[in-house]
């Protein structure tokens, strides 16, 4: 029971932060899980890999939920995320397969210089939507799925600015970002599955990917997004955006102080 209540806490949270945010929710499940796992039996050098692996599984769910809820407010550009598409399947599916062999210190750093890259986004003026070819979102979405899939994320924090930059409204980037975060998730996890399972994972895992434990968050996150989706038409974005860099940051510096 205590175990099945910090999963549905996690995914209520990861919910809310994918619909408000339009960020997956992955840089609160992957700190949890690296820290919960070792306690089930996962070695301690395989743990953040099988964190970030079940963490993109997990936003399989929560993008949906999140995607679909802005899509029914018009809050989706079709035409830029079919733009971002390619990129994000290949960039995801491959960085995956490299990622797995990457050594736990390689990979904690890079989790970690994320964390501070993505607190920095977060806090700083997102500026006014511009205008440009969204020809430039296809190279854009390789380097998105790449670093969403290190990192266990569905690439909000990247995604999100790209879009507005390129002229869409903050909320549309919002939900269009929820939207590519089902590619990354998907592919991430085809990618992370090939992967050899570790000791302490559930019956339920492919490679590195538990999908217990990715449908006990994502099951929850459907429910939450739909709120965060709501939210993010009334609330007030900007702020609880400094609050997230500030958890962003204790993310990172754990990390390195873990190695």
């Amino acid at each position: 029971m205590p175990d099945l209540l910090i999963l549905m806490s996690l995914g209520a949270l990861a919910g809310l932060l994918a619909g408000l945010l339009g960020v997956g929710g992955g840089l609160v499940i992957v700190p949890v899980l690296a820290a919960w796992l070792p306690s089930k039996g996962v070695p301690p050098e395989q743990a953040l890999h099988a964190a970030v692996a079940t963490s993109l599984a997990s936003i399989v769910f929560t993008g949906a939920a999140s995607a679909y809820s802005h899509y029914r407010r018009g809050g989706v550009d079709i035409r830029s995320l079919a733009w971002l598409l390619p990129g994000l399947l290949l960039g995801s599916g491959g960085g995956a397969l490299v990622i797995a062999g990457v050594p736990r210190v390689a990979l904690a750093l890079i989790v970690a210089a994320f964390c501070f890259f993505a607190a920095w986004q977060m806090t700083r003026p997102i500026g006014h939507a511009g205008s440009a070819n969204r020809r430039w979102l296809l190279p854009s979405g390789l380097g998105i799925g790449v670093l969403s899939s290190a990192v266990g994320i569905g690439g909000g924090s990247l995604t999100v600015p790209l879009l507005h930059r390129l002229g869409a409204p903050l909320t549309r980037a919002i939900g269009t970002s929820s939207a590519a975060g089902i590619p990354i998730a998907l592919a991430g996890t085809i990618g992370y599955a090939m992967a050899t399972t570790p000791a302490g994972l559930s019956a339920w895992a492919l490679g590195l990917v538990d999908l217990k434990i990715a449908a006990a968050i994502g099951s929850i996150s459907i429910l939450m997004a739909p709120l965060g989706a709501s939210l993010a038409h009334r609330w007030p974005v900007a702020r609880l955006k400094r609050f997230f860099a500030g958890w962003l940051m204790l993310v990172g510096v754990a990390l390195l102080i873990r190695g």
